[in-house]
């Protein structure tokens, strides 16, 4: 019988305890992942309803705050006086372009417009409205009123003269459009289609107006549920009310609509489920071969074999073999055939090992002959100019000693550089004084523009006092810093900004720039030596300052979202509590900049 054989019997057992588990698994799997879907679908569009009601507030508050102001200053207070529309036009004019809103009205103590600026076709019937009527009771409000193209989000407040006895000379009125632009950057930021109508009518959408019909049966309460469909394409819709009037009605009153597309999340679940289904059929078929190949090892040659390999994994001594007794009954083809894969494995990872220790080497010797390469290329290029300049008949003498001491100032540059080298191992040695951080900042941000790229931007705190620290030190850290920060920016408009702050615990220096931003991946490696994504980088700048950064007591920090840029924060001490001729040592020197 078929389950007479002991192999067969652990080869059928193991094949179907995988092929129940996979199952199991994967059934679970995509229950879970549904139901996750649909849960994530929904706090996303009510977390986006959220988030819309108070971007529109934020926004109410800050025209009813620039209202507030417009209504207190005294220019316009005089010329509303006057009772002249001539007079208020030209003031409310000034205060529109300072403002920049929809509309801007100024009527009289009687209701009557003294001035408008904006949506002047709708200033009769703003002027109506029960909101200016408020404020000239001396109330302020907010009012949502429909236009063709959009709600026109009103704030009115009372033009007052006098404190004790306030005297009330008229009304300021700001509106700006909840239209088709503003639904724009709502989605923008919220990713979702954002639509806004009142009385059952949809004024302004992110959402072709073909849509706008379905949209608006959705607001009459003629549609069956919360979804809505347009161009095959399903939608979650929660509808918002904008007026706590018309909360239990949103037929009537303005509301906004936060439209979710389910068809993209279905469309994903499906991909999900495919490559789910697909993924079981591998592991059962992977699960059977497993479950065969441990049934036919189950044996003797399978003891041999993991004993060795139990000897070779305690001592590392990767000469053992595995031989097997030749002519026994525990001979077959599969043990040997591992026994000859492990043997063969055993030498291939022992000449691994060797060829890995060898690349090793001559890695690092590539990498110090990068170093060597970068920092000697500019000094022997100087002196090649100086040379050329001696070799020309009609030097003269001033020439001469400009390139005479152009070749010695490159030598003596070039003796350091092979210091430097040279004590690769040996700490970097400070020499403390008092320095002025703004000043450093300057003539860092100065010399990183030497090359055409990225302006920098120098905003400095002028309470920050002097530190003592290494000068020269910290130039070259920063220098490398903008350096970098200029590379990241792809136009050359594009600017970097370096900026000081006086701290409790000293002075902070940040260096930020709009580029493209560190990968997550790539953040927490960009300190390392050697590790580079720009081409032709040597990958020191960044270890380069973060040691003088932290041999001078301070620390540097990295932070940085992809797409949006990057911030490099550096934090020094006032005082470092040693001697001014006293050297420090902290560190490791790996290369100059």
């Amino acid at each position: 019988m078929i389950l007479s054989s002991l192999r067969n019997r652990i080869f059928l057992t193991s094949a179907l305890l995988a092929v129940l588990s996979i199952g199991a698994a994967i059934y679970l799997v995509s229950v879970r992942v549904t139901r996750e879907l649909e849960e994530s679908l929904q706090h996303e569009i009510h977390s986006t309803g959220q988030l819309v009601e108070q971007l529109r507030n934020t926004r109410a508050q800050m025209f009813a705050m620039s209202a507030r102001l417009i209504a207190d200053a005294p220019t316009l207070k005089a010329a509303v006086d006057t009772n002249d529309p001539a007079t208020v036009q030209n003031n409310a004019a000034i205060y529109q372009n300072q403002l920049n809103s929809n509309l801007l009205l100024v009527t009289n103590k009687t209701g009557d417009v003294l001035a408008t600026v904006g949506a002047s076709s709708r200033a009769a019937i703003v002027a109506t409205e029960p909101s200016v009527r408020r404020a000239i009771e001396g109330g302020e409000s907010l009012s949502l009123i429909p236009e063709p193209d959009g709600l026109l989000h009103l704030v009115t407040v009372p033009i007052v003269i006098g404190i004790s006895h306030p005297d009330i000379l008229g009304t300021l009125s700001v509106g700006f459009l909840l239209d088709d632009a503003f639904a724009q950057q709502l989605k923008q930021i919220t990713g979702s289609e954002i639509a806004f109508g009142m009385d059952g009518q949809i004024l302004a959408s992110t959402l072709p107006r073909e849509a706008r019909p379905a949209l608006s049966a959705l607001l009459a309460g003629r549609s069956a549920n919360a979804n809505v469909t347009f161009r095959d394409d399903e939608y979650v819709a929660l509808p918002l009310a904008l007026s706590q009037a018309n909360a239990a009605d949103l037929a009537k009153g303005p509301v906004a609509l936060i439209l979710r597309s389910r068809t993209e999340q279905l469309r994903f679940l499906h991909t999900i489920h495919t490559e789910l289904g697909v993924t079981a059929v591998i592991a059962v078929i992977l699960a059977t071969v497993l479950s065969f190949a441990v049934a036919r090892t189950i044996t003797r040659p399978l003891a041999t074999i993991t004993a060795v390999m139990r000897e070779v994994a305690a001592t590392g001594d990767l000469t053992r073999k595995i031989v097997f007794r030749q002519a026994s009954e525990w001979d077959d083809e599969d043990a040997q055939l591992l026994a000859t894969t492990f043997n063969t494995l055993t030498d291939s990872i022992a000449q691994a090992q060797r060829e890995i220790s060898q690349r090793e080497r001559l890695s690092s010797l590539g990498r110090l002959s990068t170093v060597i390469a970068h920092e000697v290329r500019n000094p022997l290029m100087i002196i090649k100019a100086a040379l050329h300049t001696l070799r020309q008949s009609n030097v003269s003498a001033v020439a001469v000693r400009e390139a005479a001491a152009d070749i010695d100032g490159e030598v003596i540059r070039l003796n350091r550089i092979v210091n430097d080298v040279l004590d690769f191992a040996r700490p970097i040695r400070f020499e403390l004084a008092p320095a002025d951080i703004n000043a450093l900042c300057r003539e860092s941000a100065a010399a990183a523009q030497v090359s055409p790229g990225a302006k920098v931007d120098v905003q400095l705190d002028q309470t920050v006092p002097a530190i003592r620290t290494d000068a020269e030190r910290l130039r070259i850290a920063l220098v490398n810093l903008i350096v970098n920060a200029r590379d990241a920016m792809r136009s050359d408009d594009a600017r970097v900004s370096v900026s000081t702050r006086f701290t409790d615990g000293g002075v902070a220096i940040v260096i930020a720039d709009r580029g493209d931003g560190i990968d997550r991946a790539d953040l927490p490696r960009i300190f390392d030596p050697y590790f580079t994504t720009k081409r032709g980088g040597t990958g020191l700048g960044l270890p380069i300052a973060k040691n003088i950064v932290e041999g001078l007591g301070g620390a540097i920090a990295v932070s940085s979202t992809p797409g949006q840029g990057t911030a490099i924060r550096v934090e020094l001490p006032l005082d470092l509590a040693n001697e001014p001729s006293a050297p420090i040592a902290e560190g490791r020197p790996l290369a100059t900049a």
